[in-house]
């Protein structure tokens, strides 16, 4: 080790640090409502699911639409204001949630106060009212929420590319990402507690307030790497290892013709991504979403049991440890049996997407030995498909288009996934309502009213990958480069 080395100063990693734990609590706010929809929200605004799957899937348009200006927004703001200010406007949307009660009482009229809010007869008009003005207002507090949200991943890999050299850069960013996981984990742990013994209330204000808390140590921590104190000579002479190769990089990027915007249409490898995207991204959000309420409606295990707390714990406990190989499958086929890296990532994709259809063996398994173990298992590898599909999908832009289009193709999946996401969310909230309402009279392969209605979305999440991938290799069945 040279001397150099041995005085490198390593404050790259402290700060890779708070990028992890701003992602982590990027995560616990947003799972905050699903947490506390089916105990305490639902009762006391007197929601339907139809209601909730309007608000997830708001959540889930608005949050895809903010992603294709955030990265902008960060380049504009440059990475400590953009930083700040995106988790700030998260922080104080996720902390505004805690007002609905009070502001609904305010502006329906008929109602002294959020204390007699679940106190009104359901089915009467004022409960019809107070649903209604809550709705509107939760989907003010989510647009915020999204907003700020859609900051997050920009700004973190906006940081890594200042502050560490690309060797470097992937297990940086595999650091910070990590958070997602540990967020999903840690929510069901910390949040219904919270909810009990303070009031949902308050967990959306200890929640939002640590994203305040963040605010403070990046402030004080974060500088450009050659202005800041905590970073020695021989550092930021790591840092800045590949800059002559980067300069020439960008150099040819910029002169690659960039692809119009309207012409990316053209192309099918821009419509197999599409697909990808809008089958899938959906899927995702409908478990993180609906896993909860179906827990705590289908085996008598609500999020502030024990029970249910272990349910959605081990569920995400299986999708981080077993996701974590949808990078290497790839790597193996390209590496071992001389696939080119497109055909060796299609291969990985078909085969994580036979992951989700455990989804079909949920509701029979669970309903038929009385216990939720077996949704929550299968489920949980459903979910480990989906994030070692979607890390296979993101790279066949980079396989198939020119640098200098990678991120417009990229903004046009996301806002695809969105719409996916969004049309998801909707059809369930509705159809749990219908099939509760219908009861007997609603039937499904011998499943009867809402049961059967959850089954109808595990069985279009166990096979929406399938379809995906069909129609993707039909558009593109072998690999094909776009020439500009």
């Amino acid at each position: 080790m040279s001397t150099q080395t041995k005085l490198m100063t390593n404050w790259r990693w402290w700060l890779c640090s708070l990028l992890f734990v701003a992602t982590t609590v990027n995560y616990l706010d947003r799972q905050v409502l699903s947490l506390t929809y089916e105990e305490f929200i639902k009762p006391e605004f007197h929601w339907t699911d139809a209601n909730y799957g309007t608000i997830t899937s708001f959540f889930s348009i608005f949050y895809a639409i903010a992603c294709l200006f955030a990265g902008k927004f960060v380049d504009w703001m440059g990475t400590k204001k953009g930083y700040l200010i995106a988790i700030g406007v998260w922080s104080a949307g996720a902390c505004l949630h805690a007002a609905c009660g009070w502001a609904t009482a305010l502006f329906t009229p008929g109602v002294e106060s959020a204390i007699a809010l679940k106190a009104i007869e359901a089915g009467s008009n004022i409960a019809l009212a107070v649903s209604t003005t809550s709705v509107y207002l939760f989907l003010l507090c989510r647009g915020i929420l999204a907003l700020g949200e859609a900051g997050n991943f920009p700004a973190a890999i906006k940081v890594t590319a200042e502050y560490f050299p690309k060797k470097d850069r992937a297990f940086a960013t595999s650091i910070f990402n990590a958070g997602a996981s540990v967020g999903a984990l840690a929510a069901p742990l910390c949040i219904p507690p919270l909810a009990v013994k303070f009031g949902w209330e308050m967990a959306f204000i200890i929640i939002g307030a640590l994203g305040f808390i963040w605010m403070f140590f990046w402030a004080f921590m974060y500088e450009k790497p050659e202005n800041s104190k905590h970073v020695n000579e021989a550092e930021l002479e790591y840092i800045h290892q590949d800059d002559a190769a980067e300069a020439a990089e960008k150099a040819a990027i910029a002169a690659q013709k960039a692809i119009p915007f309207g012409k990316c249409f053209g192309y099918k490898q821009t419509w197999a991504f599409i697909v990808g995207k809008f089958f899938t991204d959906g899927v995702w959000w409908f478990f993180l979403f609906w896993a909860p309420s179906y827990f705590s409606n289908q085996f008598s295990a609500p999020a502030t049991s024990g029970l249910g707390q272990a349910l959605i714990f081990t569920l995400y406990a299986i999708v981080t440890v077993i996701s974590i190989g949808g990078g290497y499958l790839p790597k193996i086929f390209v590496d071992k049996k001389g696939m080119n890296p497109y055909n060796g990532r299609m291969l990985a994709m078909l085969i994580f997407a036979f992951f989700p259809i455990a989804a079909l063996f949920a509701q029979p398994l669970g309903m038929h030995f009385d216990s939720p173990w077996w949704p929550a298992i299968l489920i949980g590898l459903a979910g480990a498909g989906h994030q070692a599909w979607s890390a296979n999908l993101f790279s066949t832009i980079g396989d198939m288009f020119p640098k200098s289009t990678i991120a417009t193709i990229t903004g046009i999946g996301a806002m695809a996934g969105g719409v996916g996401s969004m049309i998801i969310q909707k059809v369930a909230g509705n159809l749990f309502t219908y099939a509760e309402n219908a009861g007997s009279a609603f039937t499904f392969f011998g499943f009867e009213g809402k049961p059967a209605g959850y089954f109808i979305m595990f069985c279009f999440c166990g096979i929406a990958y399938l379809i995906a991938w069909s129609i993707m290799k039909s558009l593109v069945p072998k690999y094909k480069p776009i020439e500009v």
